[in-house]
């Protein structure tokens, strides 16, 4: 499934659900979505933990837990994009890859920056 797909089947029920209870009410225009995706290292890479969350304004509708597995829906209409997503087998291994290919790429290109430059600590005391 493309990320244009993906982006569709969000982005399609949003506006639906948006206009339907808009009706006579005036809008303010300001819709926001973000997608925030979190890598959490345990031990270096021996555990690591990849969370995608999805959210429609400031509240999260939908998440993924590499622990889980699966994406999570966190409102009614969540789970039925969950249900949807969740039914895909080809798009849950590219989302169960990620771990592999986010988190761990990323922290073996960042690890010589944050990992490895030790510092030792200076300390000055003064009257």
């Amino acid at each position: 499934m493309g990320r244009m797909a993906a982006a569709g089947a969000i982005l399609v029920p949003l506006v639906m659900l948006g206009a339907s209870s808009a009706a006579g009410a005036e809008l303010s225009g300001l819709f926001q979505e973000m997608v925030k995706s979190e890598c959490h290292f345990i031990n270096g890479t021996d555990r690591v933990r990849f969370v995608k969350r999805f959210m429609y304004n400031r509240e999260q509708f939908l998440h993924f837990d590499s622990d889980v597995g699966h994406f999570v829906g966190d409102t009614p209409y969540g789970e039925k994009v969950a249900r949807y997503w969740n039914s895909d087998p080809e798009w849950m291994e590219y989302r169960r890859a990620a771990v592999d290919r986010h988190c761990r790429h990323n922290y073996e290109l960042s690890r010589p920056f944050l990992v490895e430059r030790r510092v030792p600590p200076s300390v000055s005391i003064s009257l």
